[in-house]
């Protein structure tokens, strides 16, 4: 079938890229594990549910979440020296098979009676210490192969296959939780990584250029440092911080609210997250329009947008507003990252770009776990709709905090610069 495609369905650029064997063969693979991924996102904290004790699930629930993301930052920042030495192909088969026997070691712990709180939240946090390693040899992986114009191509084909795993991860694994234990849907997700190690490895690649030297220590701290000397990028920094922050909790209090106060399983939780997909695809795809406003505004009314959305959890006795409510978030939500990153490339010193982007990357995995702690905290003491709802008016706020930043920095600034930068045209259109 794919043999077919380059040459009778797919439009423009995309026939080219997937005329290359090597992302024809790799491109597969990478869609099953975002596939596996997409269904832990029902799958950790529905087991967390099964293995908490009473009245301390959602403490339970938030650690795990936060398990599975946070150790991935701290390998980023702690393990640098080491790994950025290795190929992009030798990150990803590292990465994946540490994922794959972790992950896959979960459910035969749980037949065997041994799966204690404890030891998930082990098995959890180890498997994720080298992934953000992983995903930058997964992206890197076809430098060698694509030429300049493709890559672009090849980065909007992996960033679309994302997405699609959001949308359809979640549901399908609502709909398996109702026949199988969560534990056996991460061991699905570990199979997905399995294979995904023995592909990569065994598929021949060119040689690739040696690569650069690596960067010089404290990368993050001097990007950290240029930061402070631009107000305007520190304070997005922390708007966005502030934001993942405010998410944190939805994704442990979002699940309680469907088995406590809707009443209902995993395949209802399912729909929300693939709703909430569904619309950040469409906000996604409608971010040309969304650039054509000035970015500054554009951000912080996603951001109010967003909790907009959330405060629909208010009503509980049917799903259809929450439900609403949720695919509005995901819609306002999809261009934000775009547009973040467009704003600090416009506003950034080109020749600090680098630094301060791995700075961002290291300052934002923080957020959203510890966001998730904090909300699986607040749960066992307050129900589900009301951690819902207060994230909603956390992000409401937010954006007038975010706005009283902007204002500060254009107070350090020239006006006329100030002026330039409030009108300023996305490249594109000048």
């Amino acid at each position: 079938m794919l043999s077919v495609l380059p040459g009778r369905l797919l439009p423009g650029p995309y026939r080219a890229l997937f005329a290359d064997k090597t992302f024809r063969r790799l491109m597969p693979v990478f869609a099953l594990s975002d596939l596996g991924d997409g269904m832990t996102f029902v799958a950790v904290v529905w087991l967390a549910f099964a293995l908490g004790p009473d009245g301390g699930q959602g403490t339970l629930a938030g650690i795990a979440v936060a398990a599975y993301v946070l150790p991935g930052a701290l390998g980023a920042l702690l393990l640098g020296r080491w790994m950025r030495r290795l190929p992009a192909r030798r990150l990803l088969v590292i990465d994946s098979t540490l994922r794959a026997v972790l992950l896959g070691a979960i459910p035969l712990v749980h037949v065997a009676g041994l799966l204690t709180p404890a030891v998930y939240v082990g098995l959890l946090g180890t498997s994720s210490l080298l992934h953000a390693w992983g995903k930058a040899g997964k992206y890197a992986l076809f430098a060698p192969v694509l030429s300049d114009e493709q890559r672009l191509t090849a980065n909007s084909v992996l960033s679309t296959s994302l997405w699609t795993a959001t949308i359809a991860g979640p549901a399908l694994a609502g709909l398996l939780v109702g026949v199988v234990s969560p534990a056996w849907i991460i061991g699905a997700d570990a199979a997905t990584f399995a294979i995904l190690a023995y592909r990569t490895s065994s598929t021949p690649l060119p040689v690739a250029a040696p690569p650069p030297p690596p960067p010089m220590p404290g990368g993050t701290q001097q990007g950290l440092a240029v930061l402070r000397r631009h107000p305007e990028l520190l304070g997005l920094l922390a708007v966005t911080w502030l934001f993942n922050l405010a998410y944190g909790p939805v994704e442990v209090a979002l699940p309680l609210f469907v088995s406590d106060d809707l009443r209902a399983g995993a395949g209802l939780l399912g729909a929300y997250w693939a709703v909430f997909g569904l619309g950040a695809v469409i906000g996604a795809l409608a971010l040309g329009a969304t650039r054509r406003l000035p970015l500054w505004p554009a951000i912080l009314g996603i951001i109010a947008g967003h909790g907009i959305g959330l405060l629909s959890f208010a009503v509980t006795d049917t799903a259809l507003p929450s439900l609403l409510g949720f695919a509005f978030a995901g819609l306002v939500y999809g261009p934000y990252s775009a547009l973040s990153l467009t704003l600090l490339q416009e506003r950034a010193p080109a020749e600090s770009l680098t630094t301060i982007l791995a700075a961002r990357s290291a300052v934002l995995l923080t957020a959203s776990p510890l966001g998730a702690t904090l909300g699986g905290l607040l749960l066992d003491r307050t129900s589900a709709p009301t951690v819902l709802v207060g994230c909603g008016a956390l992000m409401i706020a937010v954006a007038p905090v975010g706005a009283g930043v902007l204002r500060l920095s254009q107070a350090r600034r020239p006006a006329e610069k100030t002026e330039q930068s409030l009108h300023k045209k996305p490249r594109s259109e000048a």
